[in-house]
């Protein structure tokens, strides 16, 4: 993915959220380039987990609290004296946002506000990537990609979430950031990713693997939907180029940074779901053509000429390939194939 130099090395880098998917992963590829890893987040709730399956906590400290907690995160940032942080804790799900608006608001926008509270009064911190989503903009459902610069908004809470918190992001920025002549940050949305150690309910491809094991079937909701389906080592190779140049202060500090696939044929749920069954070899999809459902987008695609231009990422693979790798790396464990042995 281009991310393999000696930049890393020795760095002290703090994840929240390194118990999740994304987190847990990044964290993974910080310890293989040398970086000194702590990580601040809950225990993991899915069983199994990335984090559990791939030890990712054998090679760094750590720590497991709420992000809430405001004075435990202080306390480990004074403790450990990080040099560049990515924050990536919360509340990740849109289903779960409807059934609990409060603690995804207090997750997402309280937890962000601890992080940047944080960072404020430690001279430590060079750099910090505050990692939303590409739900954060108001999604009119159109066909081109929305930019950096377009409007934020939210139909759910989950996504008006992450728009808050790009909000207050961008209001510390220039608030209080701008005179920390030594420090630079920027926020990063990236589209929805897949992977192996993925196990979260609600997202499709895990819950293919979940049925897939029963002989089961997936009842699809929105079948005809579309996403920007890439792999989780895309948009982490994204922020670990951001980090890096925000370090050495080559970007201008405060500003954000879409992560996503390029243009191409887009890819529904049920296509995935078809062939995600097709190559672990059992299950079936159902649709479910109730009305009774939440909201949740049908479109949605972002444009990454900022990232391409300033930064030279790319994504690497298309959609297409990304769910294969994705549902062959369920499909070895299922043979037994060590996890390690898969990274």
């Amino acid at each position: 993915m281009g991310i393999n130099d000696k930049f890393w090395k020795g760095k002290k880098v703090l994840i929240t959220g390194h118990t999740g998917f994304k987190g847990g992963w990044l964290s993974l590829w910080l310890q293989y380039l040398g970086a000194n890893v702590v990580g601040y987040s809950l225990e993991p709730t899915a069983k199994p987990s990335l984090y559990d399956e791939a030890l990712v906590y054998e090679n760094m400290v750590s720590i497991h609290d709420d992000i809430r907690n405001i004075e435990k995160l202080k306390s480990v940032f004074s403790k450990y004296k990080p040099e560049i942080v990515f924050h990536l804790a919360a509340q990740p799900l849109v289903l779960p946002s409807y059934e609990n608006p409060s603690e995804t608001y207090e997750v997402n926008v309280m937890g962000t506000l601890n992080v940047l509270e944080a960072i404020r009064e430690c001279d430590s911190v060079k750099a910090g990537v505050f990692i939303t989503s590409d739900k954060c903009y108001e999604n009119l459902e159109w066909i081109w990609g929305y930019r950096e610069t377009d409007s934020l908004g939210g139909h759910d809470p989950y996504s008006s979430s992450k728009a808050a918190a790009e909000i207050l992001f961008s209001s510390y920025a220039r608030s209080y950031f701008f005179s920390k002549s030594e420090f630079s940050s920027g926020s990063a949305r990236a589209g929805n990713v897949i992977g192996g150690g993925d196990y979260a309910a609600d997202r499709i491809i895990p819950d293919c693997v979940r049925a897939s094991r029963n002989a089961g079937r997936v009842l699809l909701r929105n079948p005809i939907a579309t996403r920007p389906w890439q792999h989780v080592l895309e948009p982490l190779s994204g922020y670990l180029l951001l980090g890096k140049n925000l370090f050495g202060h080559q970007l201008e500090s405060g500003e954000a940074w879409n992560f996503g696939p390029n243009s191409e044929r887009t890819i529904t749920v049920e296509e995935v779901a078809t062939k995600v069954f097709e190559i672990l070899g059992s299950g079936s999809l159902e649709i479910d053509n109730s009305s009774h459902h939440p909201h949740e987008a049908g479109l949605l695609q972002l444009n990454c000429d900022k990232a391409h231009s300033k930064l030279g990422w790319k994504s690497t693979w298309s959609g297409e390939l990304a769910i294969r790798k994705t549902a062959e790396w369920y499909r070895d464990v299922e043979k037994g194939i060590s996890v390690k042995n898969l990274l």
